[in-house]
């Protein structure tokens, strides 16, 4: 079965799912979208009104903020894929609960093993609480603290470049934070370069039969 027959059947499933208390207040589940075959993920925390009138992740004023980081680093939003590790948009957009992104993380793994990205952004604390502490066993230190480098961690079976900064929507409300963001989004340029050398080596090494 191909990937989008896979994604297909991910997709039915997250806008059905009553799993936790979040289906009674949704418009619609938002379950990610982008390139499949991207070796770049963007996980964020979860859908905000915007998003969840349009089932679409990130295209309210954060998204926005976000597609110009995107572009500035050289890379177009199309090419990457996009999600979030809560798929509804909590009410009155608090922020998620442990039990919902836990709950979700049931398909936040699949989606994630469908793409198998090499490199994820995690946007913001939530997400970094998901790669790090809940799927790579690496204590969770908070954005402020975590960001500003790449870290290689073990999630779902393979290695994974994993860069942690504050969500977009941070510099919305403290400009200043543009910056901030926008030098981490540099380091994916890094990441991605790295992240296709060791394949590129993995490959001839196993068509040379192993290093000697």
């Amino acid at each position: 079965m191909g990937k989008e027959s896979v994604w297909g059947k991910i997709r039915a499933e997250i806008s059905e799912c009553v799993k936790c208390s979040l289906f009674k207040s949704r418009t619609r589940a938002v379950p990610g979208e982008g390139n499949l075959y991207s070796s770049v993920m963007l996980l964020g925390e979860a859908p905000g009104r915007t998003e969840d009138e349009e089932g679409r992740p990130f295209v309210g004023a954060a998204g926005r903020l976000l597609d110009k980081l995107i572009e500035e680093v050289g890379f177009k939003r199309e090419s990457l894929f996009i999600t979030n590790v809560v798929k509804c948009r909590p009410p009155n957009n608090r922020e998620p609960k442990l039990d919902e992104l836990m709950t979700c993380s049931y398909f936040t793994d699949r989606i994630i093993e469908l793409v198998d990205p090499r490199v994820i952004v995690a946007l913001g604390n939530y997400a970094g609480y998901y790669l790090f502490e809940l799927k790579g066993g690496t204590e969770w230190a908070g954005v402020t603290k975590m960001r500003g480098r790449v870290y290689r961690l073990s999630i779902l079976g393979a290695q994974r470049a994993i860069i942690p900064t504050y969500h977009p929507a941070a510099a919305l409300y403290n400009p200043q934070l543009y910056e901030v963001i926008r030098s981490d989004f540099e380091l994916l340029k890094t990441a991605v370069n790295v992240s296709r050398g060791l394949e590129g080596l993995l490959k001839f090494t196993k068509s040379r039969g192993g290093v000697g």
